[in-house]
C-alpha cells in the first residue's frame, strides 16, 4: 500500500481532486506545487492511515514507517539538509488535513526537529542565535501541549513573569539569551510534569506528532464541529509534514493568512493580516496585533503601522500574483497562509475559504458574471443552510450586549421586547401594541396564541425539535430553547440566571441565530432580499424540479410564503385556528358534549370562523394549491383545567359543571400522542370533518367567485393506519362537498388526500391510494413511531446519542434513510402501482433540510412543505439535489 504521497519542487504526486485520500490540505498542497507556485516541500500520510490507526487499537499499518523515513530524506535532500544533523538540521511542520475544512479543530505542531544540539546548527546556519532560540522555545512549548498534553498555563506563565520581571512588552524584545532561559525553564517544567526530559530523539518526535494529529480527529472540539457540520467521522484525516519556513527571521520575514475576497461582505478586494518577524500562531493568538495587507485598509481602519503593500512591496506584488492566479484555477475565493522568509514568498495552505451567506451570494453571482463559473456552478456554491442568516433581522455587529443567558439555537433571527412569562400575557400586551418577548420553563400548544403574539420566545427547557422550536421555526419567531440556567421564579415575577435577576418587564434582545439572551434592546438589522440573493434563486428556480411550498396557518405566515416564493401551502394546521380566545370556549362545549346534537351545536358556532380562516388564506393563496390538514391532535390539548375555564363552559354551553369536569376527566389519556387523535377522531365523531370540509370548500367557492382565480383545495386526513379509515371519512367529505357545490351551482377541484405518517400507512399504501389522491408525508410523526421515541423528550439523550456514534444525525432533523426513509420508498412505490398520477410530497419539519431535501428529490416527491421562512433554503437546496441528481446520472 502507498501511504506516503510527496509534494515539492514543482510537482506533487496528488492534485486537488484527491481529497478523499489526501485531505484537503495535502490536496492543494500538491496542486499548488503542481502549478510552479512556492510550496515548501514535504509529503501527506494519507486518510487511510487514519482509519486503519483507529481500527487497529491505534497502531500504525506495516511499512508505513519506512515510507515516512523516506519521504523524510527527499524533502531533506531538496532543501539541503538532514533530519536530526547536528550542523544542517531539516525541520518540519507537522499539520492536520482532513477532506473538509476544520479550521483550528485539530493539532499542528510547528518547528519540530529542534534539540539542544540541532538549535546550535539552526542558529549558524541562520547567522542568528536568537531566532533559533526562540523557535526552540515555540517548539518545547507546542509539543509538550500537543503531544504530551501539557497544559498551555504552565508556559504562559513562565513567560509572562520573565517578560514582567524586566519590563518587556513583546516578544520581539526578548533576546537570544533570554530565550536560552526561556528555554531551560521550559524544559524543566517538562521534566517536572513528566518525570523524564523532553524527548532529544527527533525521530521520536515526529512519531508523536503523528500520533497527535490522528488522536486529534477525534478531541471533543473536533467532534462537535463534525457534529455541527454534519462531517462524517468516517472520513478521517491526513497528516501533511512540511519543511519548515520561518517568518520570525527578523525584519524581512513575516508570515500572514489572507482571503482573495472579502469573506463577509464578498466585495473583490484583497483581505487579510499579517505579522513581521513572526509565526504563524502569532496571527491568531492576540498577543501582537496584526496589520492589514493592504493600504487601502490600514486607512480604512486608522492604523499608523504599515501594511505588507508598504513594508514589502516586492513580496506583496509576488503574493497578490499568486491570489489572482489561485482564484483563477480553482474558480473559487481562496483562504490562503503564506510566509515570507528574509523576503522570499512561500505558499503553505490554500483552501476555499469560509464566507458569510452575503459574501457566499456576492461571490457566487459575481464569479459567474466575470466568466469563471456557470449559473449552475453558482446555484451550487452556496450553503442553503446559511441562508438563515439572511432572511431573519440579525444583530448589528457592533451594538454594545449585556449577555444575560445562552441556549440552543432553535430558531435564527433576532428581536427585542419586555418579558412576560404566560402566554395570555403575551397576547394581551401585544394587543396594546407593546412588544413582547415570552419567556416559558417549556411550550405547549395552549400557548399557541401567546408565542404568535411574542417578538420571540425562550424557553429554559427543550431541544431543537421541541414544541418552541418547531412552532417558532413554522412562525418565523427567534427561539432559544434548553436554556438551563434559567430559574422562573413561582411568583411569575422575574427569573434569574447566573446569579442576575431580570424581572417581568424589563426588555431583554433574543438572538436566535447564536441561542443568546442580553439584556435590554440591542440594534438590529433587516435583511436585505434584492440583488444578489434574487439573482442567485432565481437561478435556482429555473434548475429546480420540485415545487416548494410552505407550512402556514395564518394569512399573514401564508402572506409571508408567498413573499419568500413558496407555490402554495402544503400543510395548514386547522388546530392552531381553535385557540383563540374567543373559539377555546366553542371547541371545549363540543369536545365536552354528552351527544351529537350537542356537538353540533357546539359546530355550528366553529363554522362561521373555520369558513372566514379559510377564505383569508385562500385569498392570499389565490390561484395556489393549499393542503388543510383536518383536525390533528389529541382532544386533552383542548380541555379546559382550571375551575374558571369549566365555569366558562358550562355558562356558554348551560351544562353543569361538575358534569363538565367529570367529563373532562373522563377525556384524560394515558399516552394521548397515541390516542383519540387524528382521523380517530372523525371516525368517532364524524361531525367535525364534516363541519371542516363544509369550511373548506364554501370558502374555497367564495373566493372563487371573489377572485375568478382557481382555487385548489387539498383536503388532508391525519393519521391514517388502515384504508378504511380513509374510505369511511372520504366519503363524507365527498358527501358534503357534493351538497355545497349543489347549493352554491358552483364547480370546484379538490383533492382528497392522507398524511403518511404510520409505519402501517406506509407499508400498506397501496391500499390506501384507492381512495388518497395524495400522499403528504408527516416525518416527524413518522419519525416518532418508526424510532418509538418522542421528539420532545429526546433532546434529553438524543445528545449521547450523536457523540457515541449510535446515531450520525438527529433523526428529527434530517430523514432516517435508513428506516423512516426506507418506509417513504415503500409508500411511494406502492401508492404509484395503484394510482400512477399520485400527488406526493413532505410536509414534516424535514421539509427545509437540505439532506432530507436531496433524499427526497431521489425519490421522486413532487413538492416539499416547510416553514415560510425556510422557503428560500429549500428552493435552493431543491435546485442542488436535482444539480447532484442530474451529475450523479451522467457520470454513470
Amino acid at each position: 500500500m502507498k501511504w506516503v504521497y510527496s509534494f515539492g519542487e514543482g510537482s506533487g504526486e496528488g492534485d486537488a481532486s484527491m481529497k478523499h485520500l489526501l485531505g484537503g490540505k495535502g490536496a492543494n498542497l500538491a496542486e499548488m506545487a503542481s502549478l510552479g507556485l512556492p510550496v515548501p516541500p514535504g509529503f501527506t500520510i494519507t486518510t487511510e492511515v487514519c482509519t486503519a490507526f483507529y481500527d487497529n487499537d491505534r497502531q500504525y499499518p506495516d511499512g508505513l514507517k519506512a515510507q515516512v523515513a523516506a519521504a523524510i530524506a527527499t524533502v531533506g535532500a531538496a532543501v539541503g539538509r538532514v533530519f536530526g544533523d547536528a550542523d544542517k538540521p531539516l525541520l518540519v511542520s507537522v499539520r492536520s488535513g482532513a477532506r473538509a475544512s476544520m479550521p483550528g479543530m485539530m493539532d499542528t505542531v510547528l518547528n519540530l526537529g529542534l534539540t539542544d544540539e540541532t538549535v546550535k546548527g539552526l542558529a549558524s546556519l541562520a547567522g542568528d542565535e536568537r531566532f533559533a532560540y526562540d523557535s526552540y522555545r515555540r517548539f518545547i512549548q507546542m509539543y509538550s501541549n500537543v503531544v504530551l498534553e501539557l497544559d498551555h498555563h504552565e508556559f504562559e506563565d513562565i513567560l509572562e513573569t520573565y517578560k514582567e520581571e524586566r519590563d518587556y512588552f513583546l516578544d520581539t524584545e526578548l533576546s537570544a539569551d533570554d530565550w536560552k532561559s526561556i528555554v531551560a525553564s521550559y524544559k524543566g517544567v517538562v521534566e517536572k510534569v513528566r518525570g523524564k526530559p523532553f524527548p532529544q530523539d527527533p525521530t521520536e518526535q515526529i512519531w508523536g506528532a503523528i500520533g497527535a494529529v490522528f488522536g486529534s480527529w477525534r478531541n471533543d472540539r473536533a467532534e462537535t464541529y463534525r457534529r455541527l457540520h454534519n462531517i462524517p467521522e468516517s472520513w478521517g484525516t491526513a497528516v501533511n509534514v512540511q519543511a519548515m519556513v520561518f517568518g520570525n527571521m527578523g525584519d524581512t520575514s513575516a508570515t500572514g493568512v489572507a482571503f482573495t475576497r472579502n469573506p463577509s461582505t464578498g466585495e473583490n478586494e484583497y483581505y487579510g493580516e499579517f505579522l513581521i518577524n513572526a509565526q504563524g500562531e502569532d496571527v491568531v493568538a492576540g498577543i501582537r496585533t496584526p496589520q492589514p495587507l493592504t493600504k487601502s485598509a490600514r486607512e480604512a481602519m486608522g492604523e499608523e503601522d504599515p501594511s505588507l503593500e508598504e513594508a514589502m512591496p516586492k513580496a506583496y506584488g509576488e503574493l497578490t500574483a499568486v491570489f489572482d492566479k489561485l482564484e483563477k484555477h480553482y474558480r473559487d475565493m481562496q483562504d490562503i497562509e503564506f510566509t515570507i522568509q528574509e523576503n522570499k514568498l512561500w505558499m503553505l495552505q490554500t483552501r476555499n475559504g469560509k464566507r458569510t451567506a452575503k459574501a457566499a451570494m456576492k461571490i457566487a453571482v459575481d464569479l459567474c458574471q466575470e466568466g469563471l463559473i456557470n449559473r449552475e456552478e453558482a446555484v451550487l456554491r452556496v450553503e442553503p443552510g446559511s441562508l438563515d442568516q439572511l432572511l431573519h433581522p440579525s444583530l448589528d455587529p457592533n451594538a454594545p450586549r449585556d449577555l444575560v443567558l445562552a441556549g440552543l439555537p432553535a430558531s435564527p433571527g433576532a428581536a427585542s421586547g419586555e418579558v412576560v412569562f404566560s402566554a395570555d400575557e403575551a397576547e394581551r400586551l401585544s394587543q396594546e401594541g407593546r412588544k413582547v418577548i415570552l419567556v416559558r420553563v417549556e411550550t405547549s400548544p395552549e400557548d399557541i396564541h401567546g408565542m404568535h403574539a411574542a417578538q420571540a420566545i425562550v424557553t429554559a427547557r427543550g431541544g431543537m425539535t421541541s414544541h418552541a422550536a418547531v412552532v417558532a421555526r413554522g412562525m418565523g419567531r427567534p427561539c432559544v430553547c434548553g436554556a438551563g440556567d434559567l430559574k422562573i421564579d413561582k411568583s411569575g415575577a422575574f427569573f434569574t440566571a447566573g446569579g442576575r435577576q431580570v424581572n417581568k418587564g424589563d426588555c431583554v434582545t433574543v438572538d436566535g441565530s447564536a441561542g443568546k439572551v442580553f439584556f435590554g434592546e440591542v440594534a438590529t438589522m433587516q435583511p436585505e432580499l434584492s440583488g444578489d440573493f434574487a439573482t442567485l434563486m432565481g437561478w435556482a428556480d429555473n434548475v429546480r424540479r420540485m415545487a416548494v411550498r410552505a407550512n402556514a396557518d395564518t394569512p399573514h405566515d401564508a402572506q409571508v410564503a408567498r413573499n419568500f416564493g413558496a407555490q402554495g401551502i402544503g400543510l395548514c394546521r386547522t388546530e392552531h385556528m381553535f385557540f383563540d380566545a374567543e373559539r377555546i370556549v366553542a371547541v371545549r362545549e363540543m369536545i365536552l358534549a354528552e351527544d351529537k346534537a350537542g356537538r353540533e351545536a357546539a359546530l355550528a358556532k366553529l363554522l362561521p370562523m373555520q369558513r372566514s380562516d379559510f377564505e383569508d388564506i385562500f385569498r392570499v393563496m389565490s390561484g395556489l394549491p393549499v393542503t388543510v390538514r383536518l383536525l390533528d391532535p389529541p382532544l386533552h390539548e383542548f380541555l379546559p383545567h382550571s375551575d374558571d375555564e369549566i365555569e366558562e363552559v358550562a355558562k356558554s354551553s348551560g351544562m353543569d359543571a361538575q358534569k363538565l369536569k367529570d367529563r373532562a376527566h373522563k377525556l384524560q389519556e394515558f399516552n394521548p400522542m397515541l390516542g383519540h387523535r387524528g382521523c380517530r377522531l372523525g371516525v368517532s365523531y364524524p361531525e367535525i370533518y364534516e363541519m371542516q370540509a363544509r369550511a373548506i370548500v364554501e370558502a374555497a367557492c367564495t373566493i372563487a367567485e371573489e377572485t375568478g382565480e382557481r382555487v385548489t383545495p387539498e383536503i388532508m386526513v391525519p393519521l391514517v393506519a388502515k384504508s378504511e379509515e380513509l374510505s369511511f371519512l372520504k366519503k363524507r367529505i365527498d358527501d358534503v362537498a357534493s351538497a355545497v357545490l349543489k347549493e352554491r351551482n358552483a364547480t370546484l377541484d379538490y383533492l382528497v388526500g392522507t398524511m403518511i405518517e404510520l409505519p402501517r400507512a406506509a407499508l400498506t399504501a397501496d391500499e390506501i391510494a384507492g381512495d388518497a389522491e395524495f400522499f403528504s408525508f408527516g416525518t416527524n410523526d413518522l419519525t416518532q413511531t418508526t424510532f418509538g421515541l418522542s421528539r420532545d423528550d429526546s433532546a434529553s439523550f438524543l445528545p449521547d446519542y450523536l457523540r457515541r456514534n449510535i446515531l450520525e444525525r438527529d433523526p428529527f432533523v434530517t430523514i432516517d434513510t435508513q428506516g423512516v426513509g426506507a418506509l417513504m420508498e415503500v409508500a411511494v412505490e406502492k401508492g404509484r402501482k395503484t394510482r400512477p398520477q399520485i400527488k406526493l410530497g413532505i410536509c414534516g419539519e424535514h421539509g427545509g433540510d437540505p439532506d432530507s431535501i436531496t433524499f427526497v428529490e431521489n425519490l421522486g416527491l413532487d413538492y416539499v412543505s416547510c416553514s415560510p421562512y425556510r422557503a428560500p433554503i429549500a428552493r435552493l437546496a431543491a435546485a442542488q439535489a436535482k444539480l447532484e441528481e442530474r451529475a450523479s446520472s451522467s457520470n454513470a
